[in-house]
């Protein structure tokens, strides 16, 4: 009786149980791309919209989800969507260029929007224990490459989406003029590189410069010293139809570009990939300490 007496009032008054905007957000299956999907969420239904979340999808699936509109609004990466999606080979060295050139070419192409421009860069890299580094004078990619040539064997781990990537690793061995056999790079999860590379199952690990294992794990990255990484600043992408209805997300996940980093998005990986956090919780605690969600 109450719950037909509420929805009696629902309907005199106007109200409707059913008008908030559904919106449908994707995030990458790596941490930093679950915390930054889980800040969307949230940020979004503090604010009215009901969302649907399509969470821990691969890069390409997840492109193909907002292109064919399976997905609203994601977060990805300047240096992925520039090198990765839209085959681009030219280097570009300033990361707000970067921005507004990739920006430029999905909306032309794909009528996706680029908003929110968040201010810290998580490159690739190709890390090694500390105590590996210091032994063999390994400062940068350049002195892996030495290193190599003077007959030492070394195993490598990476990701699955980074061995195939065109943009990945055997485009980067080779811009390094590195000779590495496939038989000697083994795939895994990214985040299962550290854990093979603290037991010595390899002995160069595929990293992200913005992931707390490497303050776990006491690791090295190898200095890019032939700039082949590009930028990979994150940002918010949406498709035009929705941004154009609600215009508002954008104000309502500008915090992302406030407060995001790359001190406080390592120190979120490390609540998830090290303390054990769920990264929902660790977004959660993270937007509640802002005051931007209760």
């Amino acid at each position: 009786m109450k719950k037909l007496l509420f929805l009696i009032v629902l309907i005199i008054t106007g109200i409707s149980i059913f008008s908030a905007p559904l919106i449908s957000v994707g995030a990458k299956m790596f941490t930093e791309g679950l915390v930054i999907g889980n800040m969307i969420s949230q940020l979004l239904q503090e604010n009215g919209f009901k969302v649907k979340e399509e969470f821990g999808l691969t890069s390409f699936p997840l492109r193909a989800a907002i292109e064919n509109g399976q997905v609203d609004i994601y977060s990805d990466y300047t240096g992925t969507v520039w090198a990765a999606y839209f085959q681009n080979k030219e280097r570009i060295y300033d990361p707000y260029e970067l921005f507004n050139r990739v920006a430029a070419e999905d909306y032309n192409k794909n009528k996706i929007v680029w908003i929110n421009f968040i201010p810290f860069n998580d490159t690739y890299g190709m890390a090694v224990k500390r105590s590996f580094a210091e032994k063999n004078g390994l400062k940068s990619l350049s002195d892996l490459k030495n290193f190599i040539e003077k007959g030492n064997k070394v195993i490598f781990g990476v990701n699955p989406e980074f061995y195939e990537r065109n943009d990945g690793f055997f485009s980067m061995t080779e811009n390094y003029e590195m000779n590495v056999e496939r038989k000697d790079v083994k795939t895994m999860e990214a985040g299962l590189t550290y854990e093979a590379l603290n037991s010595g199952k390899i002995d160069v690990a595929m990293v992200y410069s913005t992931d707390a294992k490497l303050l776990k794990y006491d690791l090295t990255v190898l200095r890019d010293d032939r700039n082949f990484f590009p930028f990979y600043n994150p940002a918010v992408l949406i498709r035009k139809e929705i941004i154009d209805k609600y215009p508002e997300i954008e104000e309502i996940l500008r915090p992302l570009t406030v407060y995001l980093t790359e001190n406080i998005i390592i120190r979120l990986n490390y609540l998830v990939d090290v303390e054990g956090y769920e990264p929902e919780i660790a977004a959660k605690r993270y937007l509640e300490g802002l005051g931007l969600i209760n």
